[in-house]
């Protein structure tokens, strides 16, 4: 048994339906999710944080948040899990998004993890905004409107893809077609974990 932190890289465009996938991965397998968005969104309401304005400015330019604090906070939660729960296999939802990402990545967290698979779920910019533009409705996410998706769609294309061409060339990559229903893509999704777990046990 290994000390290390098994993770699986969660990546696609806005409204890809990472989040979901991710909510029936945890349920069929008690993998512990952590967004790296839903944990900056969190750290920055936090009254006594000292990131949290420097988080707010990029939450609401669109742009990405310095890797060392998003780091930070992804390592904390993965100790906290696996102290409290003795939970080891942890799927990171929209991280690393650019160069920099990968980078603070590996030089700060590669001795405490083992990356099992990239898991990309590609799908269509159109749907991506419907869906977005649909959510936006209820989730009360500044971020859901046309003129940030629009910034963040450029963002992923731009930056995100490079990380997913490098992961590709590690033969790390998992793809999954994403504008199907979320029960279709979970089928495929389910294929792919079990053979990981397989794998880790083998």
């Amino acid at each position: 048994m290994t000390d290390k932190y098994n993770v699986i890289f969660i990546l696609g465009g806005p409204g890809a339906g990472k989040g979901t996938q991710c909510n029936k991965i945890v349920k069929e397998f008690g993998f512990v999710h952590l967004s790296a968005g839903d944990l900056l969104r969190a750290e920055r309401n936090e009254p006594d944080s000292e990131f949290g304005e420097e988080i707010a400015q990029h939450i609401k330019n669109g742009s990405i948040v310095p890797v060392a604090i998003t780091c930070s906070l992804l390592k904390r939660e993965m100790k906290r899990s696996k102290e409290n729960d003795d939970k080891d296999f942890f799927l990171i939802d929209g991280f690393p998004r650019n160069n920099d990402n990968l980078d603070g990545w590996n030089s700060e967290m590669s001795g405490l993890v083992n990356l099992k698979s990239v898991l990309v779920f590609d799908c269509p910019k159109k749907v991506c905004v419907d869906r977005c533009l649909e959510r936006g409705k209820t989730s009360g996410r500044t971020d859901d409107n046309k003129t940030s998706l629009e910034k963040r769609i450029q963002t992923f294309t731009d930056s995100t893809m490079p990380v997913i061409e490098y992961y590709r060339r590690e033969n790390l990559v998992n793809e999954v077609s994403a504008e199907r229903p979320e029960d279709e893509v979970f089928e495929d999704v389910k294929r792919i974990i079990q053979k990981i777990q397989s794998e880790n046990n083998s």
